[in-house]
């Protein structure tokens, strides 16, 4: 079984450095390692042509996609890589020495198996993000998504979602999937992986989250939409409509209905209906931006709604 191992980056040297440092120490080496530049990210491609020079890789090609956001960069990885199973993983992140060894494993004892994902665990604000959940990778009938892929523990379990950082799916499951295209960003298109994952689920694939599965996360800004923790109205409304994309597509009809419901009145901690919104405003203050988060989901639900098939 061939293992390919995709890695977008954009204008993140030190960390690539770190991610590449962690596959070339890997128990079983990837069959080829896919590092997906952007065109115009001179700096990178200057760095990675330095690398060729010094420290020749037969099994790592650089492919250059034109298109911001990682969806276009995962899709040019799926449509050049030539492994039986296409592993994920970012340029922030630094994978365990017994990842692709557990997930080739994996995927040769169960052919059921269409996707393999694992905790990431997050080094972010001076410190490790803790917390033990077992619920990871759901989505509920009336669309509340439950993520906790970087706090999971326990069993390897059955999910629906797998996390972008630590991900892999059989070639077969994947078949002409492709990542949908219509997501909105122009860095890390919040939520692509969920409705990728959806759908091989929904094909009849299973999808396994292994808490075991480890790699090192160090998140970085997601693109050039703003910095991780200020708000930013862009980047709020296209995680917000991406999520509501997906939903209107993948719930039953009355999913769908509950779920307008439910994103309108009560939404997540991180995308707040009405009732969380005021609460937020009264608990932590700045009632302004509690509401003004509501109204911008409100826009992205309509045109969501718009744009779904």
């Amino acid at each position: 079984m061939k293992v390919s191992v995709i890695v977008p980056t954009y204008r993140r040297t030190a960390d690539l450095a770190r991610c590449l440092a962690a596959l070339d120490a890997q128990e079983r080496r990837a069959d080829e390692v896919i590092v997906i530049a952007r065109h115009n990210d001179y700096a990178t491609l200057d760095w990675l042509r330095t690398c060729e020079v010094n420290r020749p890789d037969p099994r790592r090609w650089i492919m250059l996609v034109r298109k911001p956001g990682v969806v276009a960069a995962y899709n040019l990885g799926i449509e050049s890589a030539l492994g039986d199973v296409l592993c994920f993983t970012g340029d922030d992140a630094a994978p365990h020495s017994d990842w692709i060894a557990r997930i080739a494993r994996a995927f040769e004892s169960d052919p059921a198996l269409g996707g393999l994902g694992g905790r990431d665990v997050v080094h972010e604000c001076n410190g490790i993000a803790q917390g033990r959940k077992l619920p990871v990778g759901l989505v509920r009938w009336y669309g509340r998504t439950i993520g906790n892929h970087h706090i999971g523990h326990g069993a390897a379990r059955k999910v629906q979602v797998l996390k972008g950082v630590n991900m892999a799916f059989r070639r077969d499951a994947i078949g002409t999937l492709r990542f949908d295209r219509r997501l909105r960003g122009t860095g890390a298109q919040v939520h692509c992986e969920m409705a990728f994952s959806l759908e091989i689920e929904r094909r009849g694939w299973t999808l396994i989250y292994d808490p075991s599965l480890l790699v090192e996360h160090f998140p970085a800004p997601p693109g050039n939409e703003g910095p991780r923790l200020a708000f930013n109205d862009a980047a709020f409304y296209n995680a917000s409509f991406n999520l509501r994309l997906i939903m209107c597509e993948y719930l039953t009809p009355p999913g769908r209905w509950a779920f307008v419901v439910y994103s309108t009145l009560i939404g997540e901690h991180a995308d707040p209906g009405f009732l969380r919104a005021l609460s937020q405003g009264f608990e932590h203050g700045g009632m302004a931006l509690a509401l003004r988060k509501w109204r911008v989901g409100l826009r992205a639900m309509r045109g969501a709604w718009r744009a779904a098939r």
